[in-house]
């Protein structure tokens, strides 16, 4: 199994923390944020990115802000105060699914 089909299931909570982190990016910076953070483990497909964005958007749970640099139009996400909520939420639900995998990888056995 290739470690990014694991990341899959977690893209949306990566994004949130990417934006909590850094306040505001582009979908392009977010890509090599994370392929800098996993020094190139992890590479976030434009595939996987952008309708994740699109949702989060959809949701409420981002904000766009559109702006012109060098001729072109560069679109920024953000998270609205919905977004901070749900970022919260996610960071712990994965907190807890971590410790869960741990406890079931390397369980403390108890005799009876």
């Amino acid at each position: 199994m290739k470690p990014s089909a694991l990341y899959k299931g977690s893209l949306t909570t990566i994004l949130l923390k990417l934006l909590e982190e850094n306040g505001r990016m582009y979908g392009y910076e977010m890509t090599q944020k994370v392929k800098e953070l996993t020094q190139g483990k992890v590479k976030i497909t434009e595939g996987a990115l952008y309708p994740a964005l699109h949702k989060l958007e959809a949701e409420g749970i981002l904000e766009v802000e559109m702006v012109e640099m060098d001729h072109r139009v560069r679109k920024y996400y953000r998270l609205t105060q919905k977004g901070k909520v749900e970022t919260q939420t996610k960071l712990q639900e994965l907190e807890e699914f971590i410790q869960q995998v741990q406890q079931i990888l390397s369980p403390t056995w108890k005799l009876s």
